[in-house]
């Protein structure tokens, strides 16, 4: 796959899809990590006296009234105070406007253009890809970067589109997450996953792609209850997903000797951060009762199986951790990873988000930035923003 490197840019109009896609409350940036991951690629062709065009989507947009909450003019001014330099915005998508403020560009100069979703407002001409509107896009520039790595698992204009009409190449971000995540493809051994989060219906693909390929699949979170269900364990009040108990019976009776689910939970009557836990063994577990975090001595357990691993995957946390109380263990499983230098690789979404808050994000191998894109990755699949540059 060509990288930035691999393009001429010098004095070009180059179009950078980013992934700009970040929470905005009152007009406020809360979180600028995904703007600050763009910069090296933006600084590169600055350095190379292109003219960037910025591009990016910011939350979905499917009636009016979500324009102004998904408006990305707060990402334009946290630019310019980054970048140490004005960045231009348009508030528009297309037209006269935005053609216009293009012409009157100059060496070195960045212009960001409105949220790409605005587009979707009319028969979602940028998610469905639409070919009149990639054409337009691609019309505005000579070279085409992609570098939103969170958006790499969908077919968009502002990615395949624009990439069918011009010379294109990966950004700098997606250059390093492919790399981080290409060890996984041979991984070396012993490959430990760990998977949390809510649903198994999400993670079927990544337990069916790397079961064969792991030693061990260390099953935490709300799915592990369906996994325990189809154990025949009393699972009270847990998260259930009833449609696929079938799926984690097959895996547990194929692979009974690499998946390894907690032994016991911090266990509760409701669900609120404010009623207090207890811990109990599964076999424990009473009917009113559900499990909102593994307890000691499953993190024990999974410390232990870790401990030896020459590369972890990690997707999605292991407790509810919105809540204070049941983002626990957690946050002690990243900390036991840290402090013993374990080469771990976060997949994205969640779990990114609960190591940010914990301080440990920078301190792991690599921490990926795409939720989805990672997940499918995982899942074995083509991306195809990554098949569009190739």
């Amino acid at each position: 796959m060509k990288t930035i490197k691999d393009l001429e840019i010098e004095n070009k109009k180059v179009i950078i899809r980013c992934d700009f896609n970040v929470p905005i409350k009152e007009g406020k940036i809360v979180d600028d990590t995904r703007i600050v991951g763009a910069l090296e690629t933006i600084k590169y062709c600055l350095d190379k006296n292109a003219k960037v065009i910025l591009m990016s989507h910011l939350g979905r947009v499917k009636e009016e009234a979500d324009l102004e909450k998904n408006n990305l003019e707060p990402v334009a001014k946290r630019l310019s105070e980054l970048l140490k330099k004005q960045v231009l915005f348009s508030p528009k998508t297309r037209g006269a406007e935005l053609e216009n403020m293009i012409s009157n560009m100059q060496p070195g100069d960045v212009l960001l253009i409105q949220n790409t979703r605005y587009e979707d407002l009319d028969g979602k001409k940028e998610s469905g890809n639409d070919e009149e509107l990639g054409a337009y896009w691609a019309s505005l520039g000579e070279v085409f970067i992609n570098d939103a790595f969170g958006t790499i698992h969908r077919a968009h204009a502002s990615n395949c589109g624009i990439a069918a009409h011009l010379p294109s190449a990966a950004g700098f971000l997606i250059e390093r997450e492919l790399n981080a995540l290409s060890i996984l493809e041979n991984p070396p051994h012993p490959f430990v996953v760990i998977l949390g989060g809510a649903k198994v219906a999400d993670k079927i693909g990544v337990i069916e792609n790397l079961v064969t390929k792991a030693d061990k699949i260390l099953i935490g979170g709300g799915m592990a209850f369906t996994f325990l269900k189809a154990n025949g364990l009393e699972i009270g009040k847990s998260l259930l997903d009833e449609e696929n108990l079938d799926f984690c019976k097959n895996i547990l009776k194929d692979y009974s000797d690499k998946i390894v689910l907690p032994t016991d939970f911090a266990v509760t009557n409701e669900y609120t951060n404010d009623e207090e836990y207890r811990v109990r063994t599964i076999e424990d577990f009473h009917s009113d009762e559900m499990g909102l975090d593994i307890g000691n001595q499953t993190l024990e357990e999974f410390k232990k199986i870790i401990s030896t691993a020459a590369i972890v995957i990690w997707n999605g946390p292991l407790g509810v951790y919105e809540f204070d109380k049941y983002k626990k263990n957690t946050c002690e499983l990243l900390e036991y990873i840290v402090q013993n230098n374990i080469k771990a690789i976060l997949g994205g979404g969640d779990i990114v988000a609960a190591a940010t808050t914990a301080g440990y994000k920078d301190k792991v191998y690599h921490a990926s930035t795409g939720g989805g894109a990672t997940l499918e990755y995982l899942e074995g699949k083509q991306l195809p923003g990554v098949e569009a540059i190739k």
